[in-house]
């Protein structure tokens, strides 16, 4: 398979496009926060992430013990050209919304701009503070 069927390949999957539009959002997003934004277990959303570190979408870096996931800064043109259509589908996709909403609320969670509680998905979303 050539190198941009790989890469465009690697957005045929709803939980990656989940992913990048989160990372889209913001400047970078713990795998723990990802975990706790998307609802789905941890393993899946490395898997996620390795698939779309592979196709060179996403680019990481450990601090700590966490590892923190950002848009590549090396994407070719029609890459960026494709995260501009995906920011246009958040106002119709219901689950980037609700994705949104949940990573906001653990986003706050955050101490000097970095991850420091780990997974939290077993508080459960009344339990998150609320989006202000």
């Amino acid at each position: 398979m050539d190198r941009d069927t790989e890469i465009l390949q690697a957005l045929a999957e709803p939980t990656r496009l989940r992913i990048l539009n989160l990372l889209t959002q913001a400047v970078e997003i713990c795998v723990c926060e990802l975990v706790d934004a998307l609802g789905i277990p941890q393993y899946g959303v490395s898997r996620h992430l390795n698939v779309l570190a592979a196709a060179g979408w996403v680019e990481d870096r450990r601090q700590g013990k966490w590892i923190y996931y950002r848009i590549s800064r090396n994407l070719k043109p029609y890459q960026r050209t494709v995260l501009n259509a995906l920011r246009q589908l958040r106002e119709e996709r219901e689950d980037f919304r609700r994705d949104e909403a949940r990573a906001g609320r653990r986003l706050e969670l955050r101490r000097g701009g970095v991850c420091c509680v780990g997974l939290v998905t077993n508080i459960g979303e009344a339990n998150l503070p609320s989006s202000r």
